[in-house]
């Protein structure tokens, strides 16, 4: 049925003022400075605004041409809508899928299925940051220029480039979990490598003898774990006897960041924990068991508490000798003993090999050796005698 006018006619339009406008249904018509009049259609299709200038009076441009481009607008929209879900009468916006995609990861956990142990990660990234700022977009129509410009304001606001790639990573999984088939490019920039700190053979040494020597009778069994097979402070604190296999030295690790994966112990670390369990009540449950009978988990959270006294004890700075410092610990001492990568990745449980090779590029004995080769052809040359004050001024005749 046509639209009709009661504020938007032809009389009225002819009597406009430069700089008057009269907007009705959704069109709008204004006298520009030239004299001229300006159609344009300022409508909501789908919870979208869409704003376009149709054209000017003196191209030929009518009420009736405004008209018809509302209509195809809003037919287009009808057309965009035959692959909705039943029962849907409008596309999905980004608030409404992100609260369907975090119901769908909180489902699949609680069905035993732990391949998203990041889901904390995901939901403040979602409600913290990408919600408020793509939520009344359809999540169909997201580009690559909006997110291009969502990482240039999170930077602006002072986030680091690895905090934002990380916040990218949960943007592309959730797009591709709900099956968005017209997702954006969504491109990580590089970020600035942390220097990789690692304790030597001596602080290793009293780092353990402290550990061994603190109040909390587990304290030695979390730092044996993490320098001797480095593993996270989390996947550590998950441990359970009944998932060790003794005679092959293996720990199956049901929730390892990068997917469930086997992890290698040393013999060392077997023995010790074979003496640790001869010693417990629960001989098959959880290696580091919640210390109170309220506690949410079976198992404990954190033992950054207890290291950070190992560490002042074996006069170490705590500032920089975190829990994960004895993970990039093993890792480094693999790499210095000549491992392989794919092996370090398997012992590691990094998801890619290019996070290893971040370790082979510090720690690399093979480059090590190769470099000292370049200085070969000129290193008798220089002397400390050749350059001291002296023999320099007397060159030159000083």
């Amino acid at each position: 049925m046509a639209a009709r006018f009661a504020r938007l006619t032809k009389p009225a339009i002819s009597a406009l003022k430069v700089g008057q406008r009269i907007n009705e249904h959704g069109i709008v018509a204004e006298r520009m400075k030239n004299g001229d009049v300006r159609y344009s259609v300022n409508i909501m299709v789908d919870r979208e605004r869409i704003h376009r200038v149709v054209g000017m009076e003196g191209e030929g441009v009518t009420r009736e041409q405004a008209v018809r481009a509302v209509e195809a607008f809003r037919t287009k929209a009808r057309e965009g809508r035959l692959d909705l879900p039943k029962g849907r009468k409008s596309h999905r916006l980004f608030r409404e899928a992100a609260t369907e995609y975090l119901k769908q990861l909180e489902d699949t956990l609680s069905e035993g299925d732990k391949g998203f142990a990041d889901l904390p990660n995901k939901r403040r990234h979602l409600n913290t940051y990408l919600v408020p700022h793509f939520g009344n977009q359809r999540i169909d129509k997201l580009t690559d220029f909006g997110v291009k410009g969502y990482s240039r304001k999170r930077i602006e606001a002072g986030a680091k480039q690895a905090t934002v790639n990380r916040e990218l990573s949960t943007l592309s999984h959730f797009l591709r979990r709900m099956k968005v088939t017209t997702r954006p490019e969504i491109v990580k920039s590089e970020e600035e490598r942390k220097k990789i700190d690692a304790l030597t053979i001596k602080q290793q040494q009293d780092l353990m003898k402290a550990a061994r020597g603190d109040q909390d009778a587990v304290t030695h069994l979390f730092v044996a774990f993490g320098l001797g097979s480095a593993m996270r402070h989390s996947e550590i604190l998950k441990a359970r006897f009944d998932k060790i296999d003794w005679d092959q030295r293996r720990l199956y690790i049901p929730t390892a960041k990068a997917g469930q994966r086997i992890q290698p112990l040393t013999p060392s670390l077997v023995d010790l924990l074979r003496t640790e369990q001869g010693q417990r009540y629960d001989q098959d449950g959880f290696i580091f068991p919640a210390t109170r009978k309220d506690a949410k988990k079976p198992h404990r959270q954190s033992m950054a508490r207890q290291f950070e006294r190992s560490v002042v004890r074996a006069k170490l700075d705590p500032k920089k000798v975190t829990p994960h410092v004895m993970r990039h610990t093993a890792i480094t001492q693999l790499i210095t003993a000549g491992t392989d990568l794919p092996t370090v990745q398997k012992i590691s449980g990094h998801k890619t090999l290019a996070m290893v090779l971040r370790y082979a590029q510090i720690a690399d004995p093979h480059v090590d050796r190769s470099i000292e080769a370049l200085g070969a052809g000129f290193a008798d040359t220089i002397t400390q005698e050749l350059h001291t004050d002296e023999n320099q001024a007397a060159a030159s005749g000083v």
